[in-house]
């Protein structure tokens, strides 16, 4: 399915749907860049919790998760200890999954570690692909590349967790290490 043209009359990727949260997210964030240690460790963070899940149930949460993990500073959710987590699994405004939540904990320790060489931003940003996709429908679509998988190895190598090939591949969709938007979306070429 190519691009879906809204009630607004403007062309978008599908999956965006009507007015709401997805639209949003997809005409104001989806596939643009970011920057900043904080806002990589939040996306990251986010895309393992989205796994099993729909995007529309995290970003519906996406303030309480920045609530509680301290605005995703890598350093205060290190610092974290049994007692956070157990009133995180208390917390209904997030999703309650143990192994998610302790590894972004493990993340964010990786993280911090990570600093003595590039930092996770530039890190990431060395996975991007020589050559980006340009999909005309979703059939094209990829869940995973070489990159992804390299980066997801990558990553693991240096100890974190829960950031499986398809899980980067989203992270990079997400903070626009390529253009993810179809070829015909009102959004394509803008990031």
């Amino acid at each position: 399915m190519g691009p879906q043209n809204g009630d607004d009359g403007v062309a978008r990727c599908p999956w965006s749907g009507g007015p709401g949260v997805m639209r949003d997210y997809h005409d104001r964030e989806w596939g643009r860049p970011v920057s900043g240690e904080s806002a990589y460790l939040e996306r990251l963070t986010l895309e393992a919790f989205q796994s099993g899940l729909s995007w529309s149930t995290i970003l519906n949460k996406r303030e309480a998760f920045r609530e509680l993990f301290h605005g995703f500073d890598a350093e205060a959710i290190a610092a974290f200890g049994d007692d956070d987590v157990a009133r995180l699994m208390q917390d209904s405004r997030i999703v309650r999954n143990r192994m998610k939540i302790d590894a972004t904990l493990v993340n964010a320790r990786a993280t911090v570690a990570l600093r003595e060489q590039q930092g996770l931003e530039a890190f990431v940003l060395s996975f991007a692909p020589a050559d980006p996709p340009a999909w005309h429908d979703t059939a094209e679509m990829a869940t995973t590349s070489a990159e992804s998988v390299a980066l997801s190895k990558a990553l693991k190598k240096r100890g974190f967790a829960f950031v499986g090939p398809t899980t980067m591949y989203a992270l990079m969709e997400a903070i626009g290490i390529f253009d993810p938007h179809l070829v015909g979306c009102f959004r394509r070429g803008l990031s």
